[in-house]
């Protein structure tokens, strides 16, 4: 007899580079640190109404009624891990990846396509992103699915097509913006950004704009800048950045997988770095510095 199919967001999460933590930490530290962080894993997936279907290795696998509590249980966890207090001297970080299909229901278990593609959006992830497809993005309600953005298209094994990937800009939402968790917090009121390029600092209070051109706010000398590169505009309390280039902006925020954005924009939040046309990895000189207070 089948077992009858109902509809679910499946979600992994793993830790990132366990290897390593378990190489710098010894079996016995990494695994308290890394069992802890499954412990919170557990936690914040019961607090949006999921359930830990199992852990595998160094991670979760877990399923929501719908697509929107498997987001934002994503975010919280990234939150929650990013911001976790290390006291051990090795930083965890997560990746993880959702999709919602229907499944088939076997006593805990769950299996399907829908489990094979969710699996598969989480092995495209980096360390700190959240990643799923355009099919599921289309499924969250108009408010988080401003939060997303799309990376690419890739074939899946199983798939007859490319499946569209998308990623959910999960760091706009910590307590200085409006993405919905059900810890999030109201508006900061900071409205002060520090930017340090080539080791002079300037305070933004309003819009400024980054580039080659000589009339810019900072003046980048990086030949792989655009003239006029990037902007920043002051929205209720919160600097976004606004990328008007050819060969992208990159950002990083303290504690997380660097972003490139193409045309694109991103509220910028704590600490950072900003590099122009490559990433900061490329070079250290050519790049700023951000604090925002």
């Amino acid at each position: 007899m089948n077992s009858p199919k109902t509809s679910l967001a499946v979600l992994f999460v793993d830790v990132s580079d366990s290897t390593k933590i378990y190489e710098a930490l010894g079996d016995t530290a990494a695994f308290v640190a890394v069992r802890g962080c499954i412990d919170l894993l557990q936690e914040i997936t019961k607090s949006f109404d999921g359930r830990v279907v199992k852990t595998i290795g160094d991670g979760v696998m877990c399923v929501f009624p719908k697509a929107d509590a498997a987001a934002m249980a994503a975010s919280e966890m990234q939150m929650k891990i990013a911001h976790q207090k290390n006291t051990s001297g090795t930083k965890l970080m997560i990746r993880a990846g959702f999709f919602y299909g229907p499944v088939i229901e076997d006593g805990d278990d769950v299996f399907g396509d829908s489990v094979n593609v969710a699996a598969r959006m989480a092995g495209l992830a980096l360390s700190g992103q959240v990643i799923t497809s355009g099919e599921t993005v289309a499924l969250l309600s108009p408010h988080l699915r401003k939060f997303t953005r799309r990376l690419d298209a890739l074939p899946v094994k199983g798939k007859a097509e490319e499946v569209e990937v998308c990623e959910l800009m999960w760091q706009i939402g910590s307590d200085h913006t409006v993405m919905p968790t059900r810890h999030a917090s109201g508006t900061s009121g900071k409205v002060l950004l520090h930017v340090t390029y080539r080791g002079v600092t300037v305070t933004l209070k309003g819009e400024a704009t980054f580039g080659r051109d000589t009339g810019n706010t900072v003046v980048v000398m990086d030949p792989t800048a655009s003239r006029l590169h990037a902007r920043v505009e002051l929205r209720g309390g919160k600097f976004t950045l606004i990328d008007q280039s050819s060969y992208g902006t990159f950002v990083t925020i303290a504690g997380v997988s660097e972003i490139r954005l193409r045309r694109e924009e991103m509220i910028l939040h704590d600490s950072g770095i900003i590099a122009f046309g490559h990433s900061s990895r490329d070079t250290d000189d050519d790049v700023v510095e951000f604090r925002c207070e």
